[in-house]
């Protein structure tokens, strides 16, 4: 876990509360989090006891939907939105494994993904990290360090896979996705994972993730599809994740932890 005797406040990280990419490194059972992180989550298991796995399923279709981008949409550069800390089987890893050639920036505003990303991305010279906030995807396009990876003139996989359910309706999230996607050229893809509103257990883990970590928005299948208005979406559309072109054989009837998350990818025309 992360020595929490370090001067992590030296660097900007609060290490009293609880963060999302922290928190997500516990569920993938990562050690770059704290014991404010660990125990938010302790708190979340009491009501959706699968969310370890809910977690794995968001990095498997990650895994299956990136391996789609490359190899049949032909996609050389991705910018992945709210990224979290890296871990395995991440964007670049899988994209590269496809591509050698592949570029992706990781963009995500808590500074633990920069100091913990750069040393880990050092020796790769077609991936980087930024420090910036989804909510001001304007200042994200015009970052040097995006436009030094990402041309903007050719075909962009725009990630955010578990991030928008950290934005409050306030907070304009389809205003960033539209934003975004009107910054790229067509044939470009847009990849979402969200938090979906599929019963009682989802109601119950967004009362916790309010409460604790202040974000945590479960929103309906429609809400989610929403995001994809006035872009191609590629079968078999929008759907809990285990569901998202399975490499394996998925149960008639999904558990809770199955349906806590739902996604899809769509291209722009």
């Amino acid at each position: 876990m992360a020595d929490e005797r370090y001067n992590w406040a030296s660097l900007g990280i609060d290490t009293t509360k609880p963060s999302i990419a922290r928190t997500y490194d516990v569920v993938l059972r990562g050690k770059d989090n704290f014991e404010v992180d660990r125990a938010f989550v302790d708190q979340i298991v009491k009501v959706v006891p699968e969310i370890y796995d809910v977690a794995a399923y968001n990095r498997q279709v990650l895994g299956r939907g990136v391996r789609y981008l490359t190899e049949e949409a032909g996609l050389r550069q991705f910018l992945d939105l709210g990224s979290g800390l890296p871990t395995v089987q991440n964007t670049h890893q899988v994209a590269q494994a496809s591509a050698a050639d592949v570029r992706v920036v990781y963009v995500d505003n808590d500074p633990i993904v920069l100091a913990h990303g750069r040393a880990l991305l050092a020796e790769n010279d077609r991936t980087t990290v930024v420090t910036a906030d989804v909510r001001r995807p304007e200042e994200i396009l015009a970052d040097p360090e995006v436009r030094r990876l990402i041309d903007f003139d050719r075909p962009v996989g725009l990630m955010l896979v578990g991030i928008l359910h950290h934005l409050h309706d306030d907070e304009g999230p389809q205003r960033i996705v539209d934003t975004l996607m009107d910054a790229v050229p067509s044939g470009s893809h847009l990849f979402v994972t969200c938090f979906c509103a599929s019963g009682q257990e989802s109601r119950d883990a967004e009362q916790q993730y309010l409460a604790m970590l202040g974000t945590g928005r479960f929103r309906t299948p429609d809400e989610i599809t929403a995001y994809f208005d006035g872009l191609e979406l590629l079968e078999p559309g929008v759907v809990a994740l285990p569901l998202w072109r399975p490499e394996g054989e998925v149960p008639a009837e999904l558990s809770v932890g199955q349906r806590l998350m739902f996604g899809g990818i769509a291209r722009k025309p």
